[in-house]
C-alpha cells in the first residue's frame, strides 16, 4: 500500500488503508465449552471491520463464558476505541485481578493520556515506568503526536526488538510510514504527517491520527489520501456523519476510487441508509474492490434489508462458489431461497453445500430443512441424522426431526 506524493499523481488502484474484512457470522448452536473462544473469535472480526460497539458486545460475553484475562483484555481494547474512559478502568481493575502483567496495564493508561489530550503526565508515567516493549511503544507514539521523529524512530527500534509479537508488528508498520517518506526526498512534510496517519490507523491508534489529519487537509484541502483516511478513522471511531463529509470530500476529487465507494457504502450502512449504501458498494465492486469477497458479503446483507432478493441471492451464489468460501455463506444462499419459495433451487444449493463441506452440520441441517418444505420426508430424515451425528447439539435438527 503506498499514498501518493501529490494528490495529482496518484494511482486509482492502490489502497490508502488496510480494509477491515471478515465474516462474523458464526452457527447459533454451539457446544457451551466452546461459547468463549467464540465469542472472542465473533469480537475479533469485528473489530477487523471497526465495528467496535458490536465487538464489545461479544468481548462481554466472552468474559460471561469464562474468557478470562484475554478476553478482559480483549474488552479493554474495544473500549479504548470507542473513548470509553470510566468503562476500560474498570475493566484494567479486573485485568489487574486476573494477573495483567504491569507493563500491559502501563500500556492502557499511557493511551487513555494520550488519547485524552494529557500528554504531560503520559511523559511523567513513561519517565518513570521500568524498560519494556510496552513502555517503548507508548514513548514512541508520544514522540510521533509531538513531532518528534528522531525519538519516535529510536522508540520503534527498541519495540522491535523486543520480546512482545504484536507490538513489534506494530512498530514495524510505523516503522515502514518513516521508510516509505525517505523514498521521496522531495516531498512535502503533509506527505509524511498523512503517511504516519496511515500507519497510526492501521495499528488501531485513529484517535491519535485524528488531530494530525485534521491539520493535513486544512494545510491542503485537495490531498485525496488523507480524506480518505480521515473518513475511514472517523468511521471506525463512530463519527458516522464527520465521515461522510470527509469522504464525499474524497469522492468528489476522485469519483471513481472503488476505496472510496466502500467507505461511503459502509457510512451510509452506519447511518441507515441502506439504498445509498447498495449504490456506492456497487460502484466499488464494479470499479474492482478488493477484496471482492467482502464487498459482495456486504452488498448481499444491503441488499437483504431493502428486500431486493435477487441481488443478495446473486451476491450469495458468487461468494458460495470462491475458493475461500465458508459454510456460513452456503447456509445464508438455502435460507433466502427457502424464504423466497424457490424450494429446488434451495435444495440444489444445500446439496451444492454438503458436497462442499461434508463436515459442517450446518448444511446438512439446511438439507433436510429444503427436503422438507418438499415434503421429501425420508431425504429429509437422512439429512437432519448427519447433521446430529456431526453436532448433536444443533437444536434446530432436532426440532425438525420431531417434525417428521
Amino acid at each position: 500500500m503506498s499514498v501518493s506524493t501529490s494528490p495529482s499523481s496518484v494511482s486509482n488502484t492502490h489502497t490508502v488503508v488496510g480494509i477491515p474484512t471478515g465474516d462474523p457470522t458464526f452457527e447459533d448452536e454451539i457446544d457451551d465449552r466452546d461459547a468463549g473462544l467464540l465469542h472472542l473469535r465473533r469480537g475479533d472480526l469485528l473489530a477487523l471491520q471497526g465495528k467496535w460497539s458490536q465487538a464489545e458486545s461479544e468481548y462481554k460475553k466472552a468474559i460471561d463464558s469464562g474468557g478470562g484475562l484475554a478476553a478482559l483484555r480483549k474488552l479493554g481494547d474495544a473500549q479504548l476505541q470507542r473513548r470509553d474512559v470510566n468503562g476500560l478502568q474498570s475493566t484494567m481493575r479486573r485485568m489487574k485481578g486476573e494477573g495483567a502483567k504491569s507493563e500491559d496495564l502501563l500500556l492502557l493508561d499511557a493511551q487513555i493520556l494520550l488519547r485524552t489530550g494529557e500528554l504531560v503526565r503520559a511523559k511523567s508515567l513513561l519517565e518513570n515506568a521500568a524498560d519494556s516493549p510496552q513502555k517503548h511503544y507508548a514513548s514512541a507514539l508520544l514522540a510521533l503526536i509531538e513531532d518528534r521523529h528522531t525519538d519516535a524512530a529510536q522508540a520503534l527500534k527498541a519495540v522491535m526488538a523486543g520480546w512482545d509479537p504484536v507490538l513489534r508488528t506494530y512498530a514495524q508498520t510505523l516503522q515502514s510510514a518513516y521508510d516509505e517518506f525517505a523514498l521521496f526526498p522531495e516531498s512535502q512534510e503533509v506527505h509524511l504527517l498523512t503517511l504516519l496517519s496511515r500507519a497510526l490507523a492501521q495499528v488501531q491508534e485513529c484517535e491519535l491520527a485524528l488531530p494530525i489529519l485534521t491539520h493535513v487537509t486544512k494545510q491542503q484541502d485537495d490531498y485525496r489520501d488523507a480524506w480518505i483516511v480521515l473518513g475511514f478513522c472517523q468511521l471506525v471511531s463512530e463519527r458516522t456523519q464527520e465521515s461522510l463529509t470527509s469522504l464525499e470530500r474524497a469522492y468528489a476529487l476522485d469519483p471513481e476510487k472503488p476505496e472510496i465507494q466502500y467507505f461511503l457504502g459502509r457510512a451510509y450502512i452506519d447511518l441507515k441508509d441502506h439504498r445509498n449504501a447498495l449504490t456506492f458498494l456497487q460502484y466499488a465492486l464494479q470499479n474492482g474492490f478488493e477484496p471482492q469477497s467482502e464487498v459482495r458479503r456486504i452488498i448481499a446483507e444491503e441488499a437483504t434489508e431493502i428486500g431486493d432478493m435477487k441481488i443478495a441471492v446473486d451476491q450469495y451464489r458468487v461468494l458460495a462458489a470462491l475458493p475461500d468460501a465458508k459454510p456460513e455463506t452456503g447456509e445464508k444462499l438455502v435460507t433466502l431461497l427457502i424464504g423466497m419459495n424457490q424450494k429446488q433451487d434451495a435444495k440444489t444449493a444445500a446439496k451444492e453445500a454438503t458436497l462442499r463441506w461434508p463436515t459442517d452440520a450446518g448444511v446438512w441441517n439446511l438439507l433436510g430443512w429444503a427436503h422438507l418444505e418438499l415434503d421429501e420426508k425420508a431425504e429429509a430424515k437422512v439429512a437432519l441424522e448427519k447433521a446430529l451425528s456431526l453436532n448433536p447439539n444443533l437444536e434446530s435438527a432436532k426440532e425438525r426431526l420431531r417434525k417428521l
